[in-house]
Parts: C-alpha cells; structure tokens; sequence
C-alpha cells in the first residue's frame, strides 16, 4: 500500500552514489529538510562509485575550464576529512604519459600552463629513471603533476552520507522510484513505498537518469567498464611512496592506474570496449578478453605489474555526446535538477558539484560556473 507524505521535504534526492550523497550532505548542512533515496542497499556496486580508489588530477586534458572546479573540489575534500575525521585523498603525484603529440600530454599541458599549476614535462628516459615500474618508448614524454592522488572511493561516499546523517538528513535504501514529476513549483516523487512532495528534486541516478526522466530525452549513453587490480612482481616498485597515480595513453588506448592499495595494483581502459548497454541488464562478469584489454597495455608498459590477476570488477560510464557533465535544472521543469557529471571522469568533482546542486535546488544560482553543464546545449 502507498503512503502519502504531503510536502515534508525541501528536496529529494534520487540516487546515493557519490554525486547524490554530496549534494545530500550540503543541503543538510544548510539547515535543509532532505531526503535521500536509493534503489539498491548500502555500497552496491551496480553504478559507478565502488571500485576502491578514483583519480583527482588538476591540470585537466578533457578541458581547461574543469580547474577551478577541482581546485574548489580539493578545498572541499580537506574540509570533509576533517569533518570525518577520516583520510580521503592521497597526494601520490600524476604522471600522464604519451607521445607528445597526443591528446593527452596537450591537452594536460594546455590546462596546467593556463592556470599555472605546477608541473614538470619529462623525457621518457628520465620517467623511467624515476619511476622504475615504467617501460615506454624513447619518444614517449610525461607531465608530471606533484598534487595529483587518488581518493577512496567507497568511503568518500560513506563519508558524505554519515555527515549528511548527523546534519539532519534521512536516507532510505532499497526503495525503487516509479515517477519524479514537477507539480505546480514543486515537485513529486512515486516510490514503491510512498508519494513524496518536496519544494525540489536531484536526479543523481547515473545510468537510470534517462529512464527516471523520460519525457526529458537526456542524450546519455551507459556503457560497460572493466576494473582490474594485479600482483606486481616487485611490489615495492609500485608502492604510494614510489609510484605515481598515472593516464598513460598508447597504441592500446588510453589507460589508467594507481600504485597498489586496497586490493592490489589496479589499471582500466578508459571507456573499455566502449560497449553501450542497458543497466539492468549488462554483463557483469569479466571476461577473459575483457582482461586481454587492459594486459595488453600492461605488457607493453608496465611489465613488472604483468603479474597474477587479483580482482575484477564491472562498472558504468554515463556518458553525454560531448564527454562533459550535465548539471542543470530541467527546462521547463525548473523544480527538477539533473545531475550527470560522470562522462567517465566526474568522481573528483563530487563535492564542488554537490555544492552547486543544493545551489540549484534551493532556486539560486550557484556559486560556481556550470554554463558548460547545461541541458540547452544539446537542443
């Protein structure tokens, strides 16, 4: 039987994985009446916020105007750590290798030359002098960034929500969502549980946005990434305090990793097959060819990481036409706020954009220039 909860909340938020639970923290800490909902149970790892660890990078290849986000986003990372009294970020340094001529090494220098962040440019040779697990073509140069880490992924959202928590905020899992619709200037959302009203709602489902929003036609693709962690053969030579957090982008695509923690070493290709699929039903046991395509990277440029497979896991890009982010009120439906910022590269940005979300949610505009996020772009 439904229950009815007649407008008890300033906003509802739809969906609980770091996205979700960054904005949930911030309207609780401004005194907001909010709910978070989630379909799944606590730390699942059917989305794309498990997996262990995520990259944050400040000189930005995808393009220059994501920096002042970071830069904010590692601001607010500090300050969530101190609240939680728990290490979320880990300063390894980044090396983003390739040719010189490549999109990744440009891109990374354009960015970082822009905002003047510090940063050294390095000949293959001497990277590999450096950082010893390496093995790459004479040519091959690196920009190598000394604020660049990972973050801890499973706790950074647990993090938000327990913060959310003791700020006053509710959280229910397991609950599925039927409908999300706007209502005069407020808003609705049909659980399996409940009709819920609020002044506003946050879709944050990451690959179940398009089917929460239909009738917004949003132009996102979910596709199929593969995560793998391996024993290095020397596991010194791939420790924080020796090897840097790395992109590397080669004949093979472009890879990234992350020296060994948690489970082991951990390297993925960036969109993987590039394998679109629908969420409820994608293959999510990796394959041995799903291993051929991460290895073969590996081998050719990290072979003393070429070692037992550990661990594999699947997870799901969101990804809009233009690879960058939607952050934005639905047009037409101004009491309805989208948020899709993964496109494959959003975790770092969790905190800055939970900042702009409530930012959106309580009608203001937010504090921080999300222009390039908007639905519009796409009409």
């Amino acid at each position: 039987m439904v229950s009815c909860d007649m407008a008890s909340y300033d906003v509802v938020v739809c969906g609980l994985g770091v996205m979700g639970s960054a904005a949930l923290y911030h309207l609780a800490r401004r005194g907001r009446r909010v709910l978070g909902l989630d379909r799944f149970a606590a730390g699942h790892d059917r989305g794309s916020s498990h997996g262990e660890t995520r990259i944050i990078r400040l000189a930005y290849f995808e393009h220059p105007s994501y920096v002042p986000l970071v830069r904010r986003a590692y601001q607010l990372w500090r300050e969530l750590e101190t609240e939680a009294a728990r290490t979320l970020l880990h300063v390894t340094g980044i090396a983003e290798i390739g040719p010189p001529d490549g999109a990744l090494v440009n891109g990374t220098l354009d960015a970082a030359r822009l905002h003047e962040i510090p940063h050294d440019l390095i000949a293959a040779p001497e990277l590999t002098r450096r950082y010893p697990g390496f093995q790459l073509p004479p040519h091959y140069v690196g920009v190598v960034q000394p604020d660049g880490g990972f973050l801890e992924a499973e706790a950074s959202v647990q993090a938000h929500q327990a913060l959310a928590r003791k700020h006053g905020a509710e959280i229910r899992y397991g609950e599925p969502i039927r409908a999300i619709e706007p209502k005069n200037d407020n808003a609705r959302v049909v659980t399996d549980h409940a009709t819920i009203e609020a002044g506003s709602v946050i879709v944050a489902a990451g690959p179940w946005t398009s089917s929460l929003l239909p009738n917004a036609r949003l132009p996102l693709r979910v596709t199929r990434q593969v995560l793998a962690w391996f024993a290095p053969e020397v596991p010194s030579d791939f420790s924080p305090e020796r090897f840097p957090v790395f992109l590397i982008e080669s004949a093979h695509g472009i890879h990234y990793g992350f020296p060994s923690f948690g489970t082991g070493f951990k390297v993925a290709k960036h969109h993987h097959a590039d394998e679109a699929v629908d969420p409820e039903t994608y293959e999510r046991q990796v394959t041995s060819e799903d291993e051929a395509m991460i290895r073969a990277a590996i081998a050719d440029h990290l072979p003393g990481a070429n070692g037992p497979l550990i661990d594999a896991r699947t997870c799901l890009y969101t990804v809009a036409p233009d690879g960058d982010f939607i952050v934005d009120r639905l047009p037409g439906a101004a009491s309805i706020v989208v948020a899709s910022p993964c496109s494959g590269h959003g975790f770092k940005f969790a905190p800055v954009i939970g900042e702009a979300l409530a930012d959106l949610a309580d009608g203001l505009p937010s504090r921080h220039d999300i222009s390039r996020f908007r639905i519009g772009r796409f009409a």
